[in-house]
């Protein structure tokens, strides 16, 4: 059972999980909107938003902590130059998740996450 559990395993392994989660936080910087599962859509949710809450600071130890998560440069420098500071006065609520389909092959409901 999973009452109270923090997080979803989606399948995967701890680092499996984190390089999924990693590469779909990329995406979603590069595009500003993406398509993927709606619990992967959800865990990511919780992931980018802290992330985001961590570069509205936009020192050099944001700099470093926002690397260290992403491990990607352009990444991190679009995140911090660009996204965060549109959300300065915002203290919460930067992504938006809508449903879209149901995924023919295996059933799975999709949903678009985008930055709002």
């Amino acid at each position: 059972m999973r009452h109270r559990h923090g997080y979803r395993k989606l399948g995967r392994t701890s680092s499996h999980r984190k390089a999924l989660l990693k590469n779909l936080s990329i995406a979603l910087i590069t595009s500003g909107k993406i398509e993927t599962t709606v619990e992967k859509a959800k865990e990511l949710r919780r992931y980018f938003e802290k992330l985001i809450t961590k570069a509205r600071v936009g020192d050099a130890n944001a700099h470093k902590a926002i690397f260290a998560y992403l491990q990607d440069k352009e990444s991190t420098k679009k995140l911090l130059n660009e996204i965060a500071p549109d959300y300065k006065d915002r203290t919460g609520g930067y992504t938006r998740i809508t449903r879209t389909r149901v995924r023919r092959g295996d059933a799975a409901s999709m949903a678009f996450i985008e930055l709002v």
